[in-house]
């Protein structure tokens, strides 16, 4: 299409949310996402249990992924949300459809992380399906992934550990840049101090079962957020909603394609 001012749009205007959200194990994340308005969920692993929701069912190849997306982009639906739970399952399948697509027995083999780097090129075809169901058809973004502590390399201070979405790091820094918000779901956590004789202190964790949404990037754990949110907020979907734009925004409804795309 020629760019011509009939093309122009403000920068400012509330548009559908692009998410991960990603934390600790059984905290809730699938179950946000589930209130999220009209899900349909791309499964990669088996997280839905008792929650009622649409699904293509256990997507177990990297095609399937991106034939169902396909199938939101170019057929007529209701849906306001598209679901992927969860990142962290979806890449061993995207490892597995690079190695095959090069001849390789696995995505170590070409060493020295080559595999991985061309991995990423599986990555942009699928960030690029989700954006064109957020920008076509007007669905909003939930990416569910799980968490792991890991080592961060600060340039300003000694190494530590923090919360970091379970993905490889190259992947990972590529899935951030592509969304509105990095989410981080954890328990309120306090400590303790008690004594254990001989002059000796032993500090212990203890949680009182509040759920919370993390929206800023601190040094334990990786955050961020384009949407002015609280730094934390309790874990609902009510809640990060009234924080977001476009669910403050009047509804319209979604456009349709003028033409099949070919996102796959």
């Amino acid at each position: 299409m020629a760019i011509s001012l009939a093309s122009l749009r403000r920068s400012g205007d509330a548009r559908p949310p692009r998410l991960l959200v990603y934390g600790v194990a059984g905290i809730g994340k699938t179950q946000l996402a589930a209130s999220a308005p009209a899900p349909v969920f791309l499964q990669t692993e088996d997280g839905l249990g008792t929650i009622a929701a649409d699904t293509f069912g256990l997507l177990r190849g990297f095609d399937s992924v991106m034939e169902a997306i396909t199938s939101l982009y170019t057929e007529p639906h209701d849906f306001q949300t598209v679901v992927l739970d969860s990142l962290d399952w979806l890449e061993p399948l995207i490892w597995q459809h690079t190695a095959e697509a090069n001849g390789w027995k696995d995505i170590e083999q070409p060493g020295y992380g080559k595999g991985y780097v061309a991995a990423l090129d599986a990555w942009r075809a699928f960030l690029d399906g989700i954006n064109g169901l957020r920008d076509d058809r007007g669905m909003a973004v939930i990416l569910i992934a799980h968490a792991d502590i890991r080592r961060f390399d600060s340039p300003e201070t000694e190494p530590y550990d923090r919360y970091q979405p379970k993905l490889h790091a190259r992947a990972a820094a590529l899935v951030q840049e592509h969304v509105d918000a990095v989410l981080f779901a954890n328990y309120r956590i306090t400590t303790l101090k008690s004594d254990a004789g001989f002059g000796k202190k032993v500090v212990r964790g203890v949680t009182g079962g509040d759920r919370l949404l993390h929206t800023v990037e601190r040094p334990a754990f990786l955050a961020k957020n384009r949407f002015a949110l609280p730094e934390s907020l309790a874990l609902d979907w009510p809640t990060l909603a009234a924080g977001i734009p476009f669910y403050g925004a009047p509804s319209t409804s979604s456009p349709t394609p003028t033409a099949p795309t070919d996102r796959s």
